[in-house]
């Protein structure tokens, strides 16, 4: 099996990649994993060599079909760990990513199709993402209409949230955005820079980049 930085690797490519046959700036990958360019280049040839990613000089990498399957298995272990923290160990969901960044290396194929089962084969984790399934593994590139584009007083419900760094997930907690709200976008002033949102009567006052992170839809 592909070592944790290997994993971390190839999840940050698929991450960035989305389902299509996609080459990843080298850049991007290693302000991903909050590596140098130069250390990021050296661990994309040493990946290429493996046969999981194909290295394109000066351009980036794109992942090959083994290098996604090893990505997407990753990224299922990485859902379903957060999902079963939330919802059986009632851990805060805030707190669930980086807690799985660090168990999805160390859990079996064996426990985690345990976990699936216990939690009755969820779709979707905690933050809203789709959570790839075994049968029909694919990288989850959905692209939404967000809080920041969507139209204006139409009744709206929170999907997903697409950042999970702790503070963002944190901000989202306190103003009660969370997957499953209801909202409606009352105003977006493009000059200011401000979304303001309601939900249930009380007005939430958002940026437009923060407004960007938060994927709704119609109901």
């Amino acid at each position: 099996m592909p070592s944790s930085t290997v994993e971390n690797y190839l999840k940050a490519i698929l991450v960035r990649s989305g389902d299509g046959d996609v080459v990843v700036a080298t850049g991007s990958i290693a302000e991903a994993l909050g590596v140098t360019s130069s250390t990021a280049t050296t661990m994309v040839k040493s990946l290429a060599t493996q046969g999981l990613l194909d290295h394109m000089h000066r351009e980036g990498a794109r992942l090959t079909p083994k290098g996604r399957t090893h990505a997407l298995l990753v990224l299922r272990k990485h859902r379903l760990v957060e999902t079963f923290l939330v919802r059986e160990l009632k851990m805060d969901w805030k707190d669930v990513h980086e807690e799985a960044e660090k168990l999805e290396h160390a859990i079996s194929d064996r426990v985690l199709a345990r976990m699936d089962k216990i939690l009755n084969h969820p779709d979707e984790d905690p933050h809203g993402d789709v959570i790839p399934s075994p049968r029909h593994p694919q990288f989850d590139c959905r692209k939404g209409v967000t809080l920041a584009t969507c139209e204006i007083r139409r009744p709206l419900r929170v999907e997903r949230i697409l950042e999970q760094s702790h503070s963002f997930l944190e901000f989202v907690q306190h103003s009660r955005l969370r997957p499953g709200a209801l909202v409606q976008v009352k105003e977006r002033n493009k000059a200011s820079g401000v979304v303001l949102c309601l939900l249930r009567d009380n007005e939430i006052p958002l940026g437009i980049s923060e407004a960007a992170k938060i994927e709704v839809k119609v109901i």
